[in-house]
C-alpha cells in the first residue's frame, strides 16, 4: 500500500508522460516512457540474478539494494520542487532521473522476485499476488486524488516535484517494512560459479524449454503495447484540452480498477490457468486503444484509463504467476532475465518506430497498426502457449481394486 500510494504521483500512465508534454519535451521522448521502463530494467537484470545467487541474507540484501531506488526519484523532486526549472531543456534532466530510476528497478527485480518466493505458499500464489497488488491499488486509488489536488495549480511544475518527494517516502517506507517479514529459507539450487556457466543455462533454457519460447515469442509481439501506454493521455489531452491535474483521477480510477482485476486475476489463473488470465488482460489493454481512438469528452478519456487498470492489475499477477510455474524448481531470477532481456530490443524497436511516425504524422495511425498488433500477439498468447502447469503435472496412478 505504500507503494500504491506513492507510485500515484509518479504513474507512467499519466502523470509522467503528461509531466514531459508540459516541459516540452519532443513527443518521441513522451511516447517512449513505458518502453525505456521496461529496457532500463533490463539492462541489468541478467547480472542481477547471477550475482544475486551468491547472496547469503535475501532479506537484508532485499531492504538494502531498493535504497538504489531512492537517489533518482527525490533528486528530481527535490530540483522541481524547489528550484523550478522550466527552461527548453528542463525535460532532459527529468528523464536521466528517471533512466536511473528503471536501470534501479532492474537492479532489484531478481533478488525481489527470489525474496517474495520466501514468503508466499505455491498454491495460493495467484491469490497472494492478487491480494497484494489489490491492496496497493487502494491505496493509489486515494493517491490519485490527491494528486489531482494538489498539481490543480495554474503552474503544476513545482507540485509534481513535490509529488516526486512523496513518492520517495513511500518507497522508504515500504522498504522498511520488509525488515518484519517472516520467510523461510530459500530452494538451495545449483550455482553457476562464472559468468559464461551462467549464460550456458540461459541458452539451455531457451533450447529445450519450447513451451517458454513459445510464451517469449507472444510476449515480444505483445511489446506494442508498451509504444502505445504513454500516449493515450496526451492524445486524450490533444483532443480535449484538459488540465494535466486530470491525472490523478486517471491514476485514481486506474488504480481502482488495477486492484479489482489483481483480485479476479489470481483467482481466475488459480483456478483455470495464469495465460488465461494474461489474456484476458491484454483484451483489457486493446479495449483501452479503442477507447482513446474514439474518445470524444472527457468521461471517454476516463474509460481508457479504467481499461488500462483492468490490463496492467491483471498483467502484473499473471506475469508473476507464470514465471514461477515456468521456472518450477529451477532459479526464478534467470526466467525474470530471461523475459525482460530479450524482449527489451523489440521494445525499443517499438517505441522508435512509433516515435519516428509520430513526429512526421499523428497519433491515431500509429494507434490503429498497434492494435492490430496485439490482436496478433494475443491469438500467439491463446493458441502457442500452453499452460505450464498443465505440462508438469503427472497423473497419479490408481492401485487395482482387489
Amino acid at each position: 500500500m505504500f507503494w500504491g500510494f506513492g507510485v500515484a504521483f509518479h504513474s507512467l500512465e499519466a502523470i509522467v508522460p503528461l509531466f514531459l508534454a508540459t516541459l516540452n519535451a519532443p513527443k518521441i521522448v513522451v511516447g517512449s516512457v513505458a518502453g525505456v521502463f521496461i529496457i532500463g530494467m533490463a539492462i541489468p537484470q541478467i547480472f542481477s540474478a547471477f550475482y544475486g545467487s551468491r547472496i547469503r541474507n535475501l532479506k537484508l540484501a532485499t531492504v538494502l539494494i531498493h535504497m538504489l531506488l531512492l537517489p533518482p526519484i527525490f533528486t528530481a523532486g527535490f530540483v522541481f520542487a524547489f528550484m523550478g526549472p522550466h527552461g527548453p531543456n528542463a525535460w532532459i534532466f527529468y528523464y536521466i532521473c528517471y533512466i536511473l530510476f528503471t536501470l534501479g528497478v532492474g537492479i532489484v527485480l531478481p533478488i525481489w522476485a527470489d525474496f517474495l518466493e520466501t514468503v508466499h505458499l505455491a498454491e495460493r500464489r495467484g491469490s497472494f499476488f492478487g491480494i497484494s497488488f489489490a491492496g496497493s491499488s487502494v491505496a493509489g486509488f486515494v493517491g490519485g486524488f490527491v494528486v489531482n489536488r494538489l498539481i490543480d495549480k495554474p503552474d503544476p511544475i513545482p507540485y509534481i516535484g513535490i509529488g516526486f518527494l512523496i513518492y520517495a517516502v513511500c518507497i522508504l517506507g515500504a522498504i522498511l517494512l520488509f525488515i518484519p517479514y517472516r520467510s523461510r529459507p530459500r530452494p538451495v539450487s545449483e550455482r553457476a560459479h562464472s559468468f559464461t556457466q551462467f549464460t550456458t543455462v540461459l541458452k539451455g533454457i531457451m533450447k529445450t524449454d519450447h513451451n517458454f519460447r513459445n510464451y517469449i515469442l507472444s510476449r515480444i509481439i505483445l511489446t506494442a503495447n508498451y509504444a502505445a501506454i504513454p500516449l493515450y493521455a496526451v492524445h486524450a489531452q490533444d483532443k480535449l484540452d484538459f488540465h494535466i491535474s486530470e491525472a490523478g483521477i486517471f491514476t485514481a480510477l486506474m488504480v481502482a480498477a488495477s486492484g479489482f482485476s489483481s483480485f479476479l486475476a489470481g483467482r481466475i489463473g488459480d483456478r483455470f490457468g495464469h495465460k488465461h488470465a494474461m489474456a484476458i488482460s491484454f483484451l483489457a489493454y486493446l479495449g483501452a486503444l479503442i477507447s482513446a481512438l474514439l474518445a470524444e469528452t472527457l468521461w471517454h478519456a476516463y474509460l481508457i484509463f479504467v481499461f488500462m487498470g483492468v490490463g496492467k492489475g491483471g498483467f502484473m499477477t499473471s506475469a508473476m504467476s507464470l514465471v514461477y510455474e515456468f521456472a518450477g524448481d529451477k532459479d526464478k531470477k534467470i526466467y525474470f532475465a530471461l523475459i525482460d532481456t530479450l524482449t527489451a530490443p523489440f521494445v525499443l524497436i517499438a517505441i522508435l518506430l512509433s516515435g519516428l511516425f509520430i513526429s512526421t504524422g499523428s497519433i491515431p495511425p500509429v494507434l490503429i497498426v498497434i492494435g492490430f498488433i496485439l490482436i496478433a500477439g494475443i491469438l500467439a498468447l491463446i493458441f502457442l502457449t500452453k499452460e505450464p502447469r498443465t505440462l508438469r503435472e503427472v497423473p497419479i496412478p490408481r492401485e487395482p481394486i482387489s
